[in-house]
C-alpha cells in the first residue's frame, strides 16, 4: 500500500502501490493505511530525525481521483461531509510535519489525487505525452471537496482558479507548468527524483502561504472592491455561457468567494459543506451515471458481439474529401494510423490533407500539439482517386453525398481490391444499411459508421447492423469507434437509427409550437434554457427540411396504417412548396443568412401569426424534453437500441441532450416514473397522440420500477 525508505538525508520516500488496482485513488483504504505513516513522521520530526518527505507511485500514474462507486451510493448528508472533512484532515496532517512535502508525480495525477499534490509543498511532474494533471471533475457535476479549491485560491487568486476549474479539463505537463499548479518539470523518473531531493535539501521548513503570518490570497478577497467586481463579471459570464443549469458552476464561485472572507481551515469547512450538498442534489449524480457508470459501461464492450479478438486496425480507408471524411481522417491520424483518402480527383481529395495540417496548426498554437507531431501526422495520410489503393487497408469508410446509388457506386468500386478480412463502413444518416447490403459483394462486412459533425469533435458513432451484418463486422466497428476515442453506440438497422430519430422530435416539436402561435424567438430561447444546444428552428435550418420530412416519410413507411403524421409536418410542406424554403443549405429557412450570421426570418410572423399571448415557459421545456424521451423510450421498448447507458450517452453526445438530466432514460428516473407517466398523460389529453406513453413504461409505473 505505502512503501517507507529513508535515505542518509534524513529523506523520506513514500511509495503509493494499492495492491489489486492497476491506477492508485484516494478512498477510506489508503487514507487509513496514511495515518499510521503520517503519526511515524511527526514523531521523526520531533526526533530531528526528519528533514523532507517525497511522495510518489510504483504505478504508471500517480494518483487518480476519489472512489466514486461510494460517493454513488445512498449516502446521508452527514456521511458525505464527514468524508470530505476525514479527506482533508489527512492533507492537513500531511502538510503540517512542519518538513517540505514534494509531490513527486511519475503519471496523472487527477481529481483528489491532484488535490494530495496541491497539499505538498512542491509538485514536480514527469513530461510524457499521456500524462494529464488538474480537476476535470466538473464534466461530472463535481467539484474538489477535499481542500483543492481553497488550496489554489491561495496560490493563484479567485479569478484565475475559478477560470481553470471550470474548464472541465486536465493539463499536458507543460502547460500545468505554464498556468501555475505546478512546480516543475522531469525529463524521466530519475530526473523527477534527483530535482526532489535537490529541492528537499535547500529548505528549511515546509510552511504554506496560509499557515504563514501575514499570508495573502493573490489578487485580493472578495471584500475587495475590484475583486468583488470581477466575481459579478464572472457571474454574468456563466449565466451567459448556458452554465445556469449546472449546479457546479454557481457553487465553486460561491466557495471562493465565501472562502476567501475567512481563514483556510473555516474555508476547508464551507468547501466540504458545499460539496456534500452538490453531491446530494440530482444533477450531479445524473452526471456521475450518465460520464462514469454508463460511458465505462459501454468502454467495456457490454453490449460488443463476445468471442472476437480486438480489432487493431493500422490503416485506414477514407471515400470523400468534404468536412465529414476530413474529420475521420483526422481522429484517426491522431491515434497512429496510415490514411487514404480518395475522391473524384487527386486535387480534390488533396483537401483533407489540407483540413488536417490546418487542424494540427491550430493545436500547435495553443500547445497541444508540436511541429514535429505535425509532420509525422502528415507523413501518414496519402491522397488518391484509384480505389486500388485501399489493397491494404484494415477497413474502409465512406463519406460522400446522401444518395444510395452514389454510395453503392463507391462501395463496389472499393470491394474490389479490400481482402476478406477488412471491413466496409458507410456514414449514412437515413438510406438502410439492410437496402446498400443488397448491393455489396460481401454484405457480412458492411456495417452503418454514423458519424456526427463535426466528425473530429462529437463524439458518439452510431454502428447500424444490417440484417446481414456479421457479429464480428460489429465487433471490429466497435474497437475501431474506440480506438480513435469515439463511444460507440449499437443500434439497429430501422428508420432514423437512433439518434437522428429521437432528435427529429424535438425539432418538429419546436416547429409544431410555431403553429401553434408562439413567437419564434421564444421557441428558440427556450429550448436553449431546457438545455438543447440550439433552438429547435436553427436545427430545422441545420437538418434541412427536406431531411426532417425524408425521417416522417420513414416513419410512415415501418409503421404503415398505424402510423399518424405530426402536425408540424403541414408548417414544413407550406415552407417548402409554397415558401420555396429549404433551410441553411439554400441561406433560406426558419432564419436568413448573411454571411457567417444568421437571424430568424422576419416574415415568419405573416405565415405564422403569434396568438398565443400566454407563455408557459416550464411546460414548454417539459414538451421538448418530453417528446425526445418518449420517442428514446419507443426506440429501447422496438429493440433499436438495446441498452440504457448507450441511450444516455447516445442522447448526450449524439444531439445535445441535457447532459444535467444523465440522458433521456435518466431523465425518467430523475422526474420520477409516476410523475412522468402521469405529467405525459395530461400532454397526451392536450397536444395529441406523440405523448402516448409506452407500454414498457406504463408496466414499470405498475411494478414500481426504475430504470437501472
Amino acid at each position: 500500500m505505502i512503501r517507507y525508505k529513508k535515505d542518509t538525508n534524513n529523506i523520506v520516500t513514500l511509495t503509493l502501490d494499492m495492491s489489486g488496482r492497476t491506477v492508485n485513488v484516494i478512498n477510506h483504504e489508503i487514507v487509513q493505511a496514511f495515518i499510521p505513516v503520517v503519526e511515524h513522521l511527526k514523531k521523526e520530526k520531533e526526533r530531528g530525525e526528519l528533514s523532507g518527505i517525497i511522495i510518489t507511485s510504483a504505478k504508471k500514474t500517480f494518483l487518480a481521483g476519489g472512489d466514486l462507486e461510494y460517493l454513488y451510493q445512498d449516502l446521508t448528508a452527514d456521511e458525505i461531509f464527514n468524508f470530505s472533512q476525514q479527506l482533508q484532515n489527512f492533507f492537513r496532517d500531511l502538510e503540517r510535519p512542519g518538513v517540505p512535502v514534494v509531490a513527486a508525480m511519475n503519471g496523472s495525477a487527477l481529481g483528489t489525487g491532484f488535490e494530495l499534490a496541491l497539499a505538498c509543498h512542491h509538485r514536480i511532474v514527469v513530461d510524457a505525452p499521456k500524462t494529464r494533471i488538474g480537476h476535470p471533475e466538473v464534466k461530472l457535476g463535481l467539484m474538489p471537496g477535499s481542500g483543492g479549491i481553497i488550496r489554489m485560491m491561495w496560490l493563484l487568486g479567485i479569478e484565475k482558479t475559478y477560470q481553470i476549474l471550470i474548464r472541465e479539463k486536465a493539463y499536458r505537463p507543460k502547460k500545468a507548468l505554464k498556468i501555475g499548479i505546478i512546480d516543475a518539470l522531469a525529463k524521466d523518473e530519475a530526473d523527477m527524483m534527483e530535482q526532489a531531493h535537490t529541492w528537499l535539501l535547500a529548505q528549511k521548513e515546509g510552511r504554506r502561504p496560509w499557515d504563514q503570518e501575514g499570508g495573502r490570497i493573490p489578487h485580493g478577497t472578495a471584500r475587495h472592491p475590484e475583486m468583488s467586481q470581477k466575481i459579478q463579471a464572472l457571474s454574468a459570464m456563466m449565466i451567459r455561457d448556458g452554465k445556469a443549469n449546472f449546479p457546479v458552476y454557481r457553487t465553486i464561485l460561491s466557495v471562493l468567494t465565501e472562502g476567501s472572507m475567512v481563514d483556510f481551515d473555516t474555508a476547508c469547512r464551507i468547501e466540504s459543506r458545499y460539496y456534500t450538498n452538490l453531491l446530494m442534489g440530482k444533477v450531479s449524480r445524473n452526471m456521475i451515471k450518465a460520464f462514469w457508470f454508463d460511458q465505462n459501461a459501454i468502454k467495456s464492450g457490454a453490449n460488443r458481439p463476445k468471442g472476437y479478438g480486438l480489432f487493431r486496425p493500422k490503416k485506414v480507408g477514407i471515400i470523400g474529401a468534404g468536412r465529414m471524411g476530413s474529420g475521420i481522417a483526422f481522429r484517426c491520424l491522431r491515434q497512429g494510423m496510415e490514411v487514404i483518402v480518395k475522391d473524384v480527383s487527386k486535387s480534390v481529395a488533396e483537401r483533407a490533407r489540407e483540413y488536417v495540417k490546418q487542424e494540427l496548426e491550430n493545436r500547435i498554437k495553443i500547445e497541444r500539439v508540436t511541429e514535429a507531431e505535425r509532420d509525422e501526422h502528415l507523413s501518414r495520410i496519402k491522397t488518391t482517386d484509384v480505389s486500388a489503393d485501399f489493397e491494404s487497408c484494415d477497413i474502409v469508410i465512406e463519406a460522400v453525398f446522401e444518395n444510395e446509388m452514389v454510395k453503392a457506386k463507391v462501395l463496389r468500386e472499393a470491394e474490389e481490391y479490400m481482402d476478406d478480412y477488412s471491413i466496409f463502413g458507410t456514414n449514412t444518416v437515413s438510406i438502410p444499411i439492410t437496402a446498400l447490403g443488397k448491393r455489396a459483394n460481401r454484405p457480412a462486412n458492411l456495417v452503418g459508421l454514423h458519424f456526427f459533425s463535426p466528425a473530429d469533435e462529437v463524439p458518439l458513432v452510431e454502428i447500424v447492423r444490417g440484417e446481414q451484418t456479421s457479429d464480428e463486422t460489429v465487433a471490429r466497428a466497435f474497437d475501431f469507434a474506440k480506438k480513435i476515442l469515439k463511444t460507440p453506440i449499437i443500434v439497429k438497422d430501422s428508420w432514423g437509427f437512433y439518434a437522428s430519430r429521437v432528435q427529429n422530435t424535438y425539432i418538429l416539436e419546436g416547429i409544431q409550437m410555431l403553429q401553434e402561435g408562439y413567437p419564434a424567438a421564444l421557441i428558440e430561447n427556450v429550448g436553449r434554457q431546457a438545455g438543447m444546444p440550439k433552438g429547435a428552428l436553427a436545427l430545422a435550418d441545420d437538418s434541412s427540411f427536406e431531411l426532417v420530412l425524408r425521417y416522417e416519410e420513414l416513419a410512415a413507411q415501418h409503421y404503415g396504417p398505424k402510423y399518424i403524421q405530426h402536425p408540424a409536418v403541414t408548417v414544413l410542406q407550406i415552407m417548402l412548396n409554397e415558401l420555396e424554403r429549404k433551410g441553411a443549405v439554400k441561406k433560406a429557412g426558419f432564419y436568413t443568412y448573411e454571411g457567417e450570421e444568421r437571424r430568424l426570418w422576419k416574415e415568419l410572423v405573416d405565415h405564422f401569426p403569434v396568438r398565443e399571448q400566454d407563455y408557459p415557459v416550464d411546460q414548454i421545456k417539459e414538451r421538448f424534453l418530453f417528446v425526445q424521451v418518449l420517442e428514446a423510450v419507443w426506440c429501447l421498448q422496438e429493440g433499436i437500441i438495446q441498452t440504457i447507458p448507450e441511450a444516455n450517452l447516445g442522447s448526450i453526445h449524439g444531439w445535445g441532450f441535457p447532459s444535467f438530466k444523465g440522458g433521456v432514460i435518466q431523465f425518467v428516473n430523475d422526474y420520477g416514473v409516476d410523475e412522468f407517466v402521469n405529467q405525459c398523460k395530461i400532454y397526451e389529453a392536450t397536444y395529441g397522440p406523440r405523448f402516448k406513453v409506452p407500454k414498457m413504461l406504463v408496466n414499470m409505473k405498475k411494478g414500481q420500477a426504475v430504470f437501472v
